[in-house]
């Protein structure tokens, strides 16, 4: 099985590029499954129902989401009801929308899994048990298991790998919006990277204005950050998997 994850798109520039360079893509791995993390793709904070659809018009079958999914309130009514989106987990029970949801690939299924961490981000269940409550239902129906965790700290994604290395495919990070070279595959067969990156602006703050990032580092006082426009680049992610859900290779893919 062949998986392309898209790291955060970061508002039209970002969906800008996408859009350009998917098809680029397709042609050179042949994706099976093509995953995104959205959370920021409507002016940088959100999504909302028509930048969902468009996004599903570009190939990408699953949309992942973050700390950002609530910023739209138009997409609670959708996201309710669209299985091709899903928001963190362990988000406080009753919230709308699937914390996973699964896919089917040619003959097998994928399960997608979205995450998200507590250190610096909030007051969210535990990521870890979480994890261990969904696998439980997961692990008898498909040994392919993909996990978007959309955390700050690069300790705890680390941590989560490791602890469920042998369990899933893959671990990936997300919302930093800037892309590690850490990628590597556990001893247990669990692929990793601690952060994808994003597809947004080049010359900016992880896909925002300097100068408004800037001011808000020197007075600590709080300024709007608004998305940077000009160039783009797209950061990804390319996985192969067995046919037993284990990690067979993953590559880092930077293109601008």
């Amino acid at each position: 099985m062949r998986i392309l994850f898209i790291g955060d798109i970061v508002g039209n520039p970002g969906r800008m590029i996408v859009e350009q360079k998917l098809p680029e893509l397709q042609k050179e791995y042949h994706p099976d499954l093509i995953i995104a993390n959205a959370e920021n793709a409507s002016n940088g904070r959100g999504l909302t129902p028509k930048l969902a659809e468009a996004l599903f018009d570009a190939n990408i079958d699953i949309l992942t989401m973050g700390n950002h999914v609530w910023d739209n309130r138009e997409i609670l009514g959708y996201i309710e009801n669209e299985r091709r989106i899903v928001r963190p987990a362990n988000y406080p029970k009753g919230v709308p929308g699937l914390g996973y949801t699964l896919v089917k690939v040619n003959q097998a299924q994928i399960a997608v899994i979205n995450l998200i961490g507590r250190v610096f981000m909030g007051d969210y269940d535990s990521p870890f048990t979480t994890a261990d409550q969904i696998l439980s239902e997961i692990e008898p129906v498909t040994p392919h298991i993909f996990i978007d965790f959309h955390a700050e700290a690069t300790s705890e994604k680390l941590a989560l790998a490791h602890y469920l290395d042998g369990r899933v495919s893959a671990v990936v990070g997300t919302h930093t919006h800037v892309q590690t070279a850490d990628e590597q595959i556990f001893p247990g067969g669990t692929a990793y990277l601690t952060d994808v990156g994003m597809c947004g602006p080049v010359n900016s703050i992880i896909g925002m204005k300097k100068e408004q990032v800037l001011q808000r580092f020197l007075t600590q006082m709080p300024v709007r950050l608004e998305v940077e426009q000009g160039p783009a680049m797209l950061n990804a992610l390319f996985l192969e998997l067995t046919e037993q859900g284990k990690a067979a290779s993953i590559k880092r893919i930077t293109l601008k």
